[in-house]
């Protein structure tokens, strides 16, 4: 298909509402089954370790920063959908991210806390915030690893599941991410502010749902495809990447 066409597509898409995970994501809530505390995946342990990260404003970016395409993805800790995501679609991400093709800009969203209740969302991106000072690949191993271990419904309801200690024991499956500084903001939630901000970012774009993709400013379609990899990645070819 075309990439003029294309992008008449997915405007045409964002302009109905149909962005992200509209139909199928965490709008409200998702399932969150995992309870145990896992690591990120080995065979992507190499590349997500070379990906370097920045705190741009209330953005986390991932990759070459003068990369030619920027995908912007928004997530909420909590959501299980976003958790799906990252073991799909995301990965795609950190290849081409990997291959210096794009970079991906992370806006960590916490709406979860107010729509069920908990802080658990705001807990875990001040964690991720912290992680992103910790040097190369800190972010995104540490990100696989959290989506990985998304507390289960009996861990406090979910919504308290995430607490600083869970985190850390996160943390600890990260090689190099355990430091006083790190410990200290997850402990006494050094980056509230800026996971505050972050949160009106995401109520202020419009998205209303997680997880959603925009390549170059465009949203994707949502659906099943941000689920597949092979399907993500046609979609990111169909939008020009």
């Amino acid at each position: 298909m075309p990439v003029r066409r294309t992008r008449r597509l997915v405007a045409a898409a964002l302009s109905a509402g149909l962005i992200g995970l509209a139909a199928v994501g965490c709008s409200q809530g998702g399932a969150v089954t995992a309870a145990a505390v896992a690591a990120a995946p080995a065979d992507r342990a190499e590349v997500l370790a070379r990906l370097p990260a920045a705190v741009r404003g209330t953005k986390i970016v991932v990759g070459d920063e003068h990369a030619p395409h920027t995908v912007t993805v928004y997530v909420d800790p909590r959501c299980g959908y976003c958790a799906k995501f990252e073991g799909s679609g995301g990965t795609v991400l950190a290849d081409e991210a990997a291959a210096g093709t794009v970079r991906v800009e992370y806006v960590v969203a916490s709406f979860l806390d107010d729509r069920t209740g908990g802080a658990a969302s705001a807990r875990a991106a001040n964690a991720l915030r912290a992680s992103a000072d910790a040097g190369p690949g800190r972010f995104a191993l540490f990100q696989a690893a959290l989506f990985a271990s998304q507390p289960g419904a009996g861990a406090g309801g979910h919504g308290d599941g995430f607490t600083a200690e869970r985190l850390l024991r996160i943390a600890d499956r990260v090689e190099g991410l355990r430091s006083a500084a790190f410990d200290r903001a997850v402990r006494e939630d050094v980056h509230r502010r800026w996971v505050a901000d972050a949160e009106k970012d995401f109520e202020a774009s419009g998205v209303g749902g997680t997880p959603t993709v925009l390549v170059d400013g465009a949203a994707l379609p949502g659906g099943d495809a941000l689920y597949d990899a092979a399907r993500f990645s046609e979609a990111l070819r169909d939008a020009g990447v």
